[in-house]
């Protein structure tokens, strides 16, 4: 019997002339194909629609969805808003495996066929990724992200459990939610950091279209809505002290959080989400986190 292999990318992008050629060439390149790749144009104004005009003239593979410009990039609630128009354009049923990928990577010519094989493997894989690297004085630097997530830029879902857990939030992190929803249903949420799946991410983690102090503040914010606790925000934020920017990112974090709870921004409405949320943050922090990943079923 064929193993279930197809597998769709949507990718949302603005203004990504800068970047998007690694990205493109490197899909182009990978030992299994998509079945479809969806592009989002989400309004550019540089050169990102006459370049992904050449791509899909070349590969039929591709197809350009373009969406009014709003005048501004929408990092968070605009990024899943511009994925939607394009997974609306989609049949998820006619697909095993979708990814939402961003398009300032590059990616190992592997990477999907090894994603593929892994949850072909173990069944309760919902979603997962390699790890993402960057270039930091001639040295490529992992961006330390948890085995407890898939990595927000290249999310390779199982169609079922994507459906499951409701898909996206609209909101800033909507790439948090969505791995802890995974277990809530049973499901495990993970990434691996292996040569064959290590990507480069050409644009920092936590970068904003202003600067990086402003990233860092929205993920603050984001930590907030989603419904992290203030021990664990702190202790987050002391973890990532000795990452760039060393001190000042983990205070910009942090006054992203406080300053939403001071001014009483809503927070996500699932209930039941941020009790589960809470217990594994605390069993995280008292026990280890191996320990809270095994106390929710996650071991693969």
């Amino acid at each position: 019997m064929d193993l279930p292999t197809s597998y769709v990318l949507i990718s949302p992008c603005r203004n990504e002339a800068r970047h998007m050629r690694s990205t493109l060439d490197s899909v182009v390149a990978q030992s299994r194909l998509p079945k479809l790749w969806v592009i989002v144009d989400d309004g550019s104004t540089d050169e990102t629609p006459a370049i992904l005009r050449e791509y899909a003239a070349q590969h039929p593979w591709i197809r350009i969805v373009t969406r009014q410009d709003r005048g501004h990039r929408s990092v968070g609630p605009g990024v899943i808003d511009a994925f939607y128009a394009g997974y609306e354009t989609i049949r998820p049923g006619d697909f095993d495996f979708m990814c939402k990928l961003d398009l300032d990577l590059e990616l190992p010519p592997r990477y999907f066929e090894i994603l593929i094989q892994r949850m072909t493997d173990s069944p309760r894989i919902a979603t997962c990724s390699g790890k993402a690297y960057v270039h930091e004085n001639g040295e490529l630097v992992p961006e330390r992200h948890g085995d407890d997530t898939s990595l927000g830029m290249t999310k390779f879902y199982r169609v079922s459990c994507f459906e499951q857990i409701g898909g996206f939030v609209r909101e800033v992190m909507w790439d948090g939610i969505d791995n802890h929803r995974c277990r809530m249903h049973g499901w495990i949420a993970c990434s691996w950091d292996e040569p064959e799946l290590r990507f480069i991410h050409l644009r920092p983690m936590g970068s904003s279209q202003d600067n990086i102090f402003v990233g860092r503040m929205r993920h603050g914010y984001g930590q907030y809505f989603m419904g992290t606790g203030p021990v664990f925000m702190l202790a987050s934020a002391v973890f990532r002290l000795n990452q760039k920017p060393y001190v000042l990112g983990s205070l910009a974090m942090l006054w992203g959080w406080i300053k939403a709870a001071l001014q009483r921004k809503p927070r996500y409405q699932d209930l039941a989400f941020r009790r589960f949320l809470r217990r594994y943050q605390w069993r995280a922090l008292l026990l280890g986190k191996r320990r809270a990943l095994d106390m929710t079923g996650q071991q693969i």
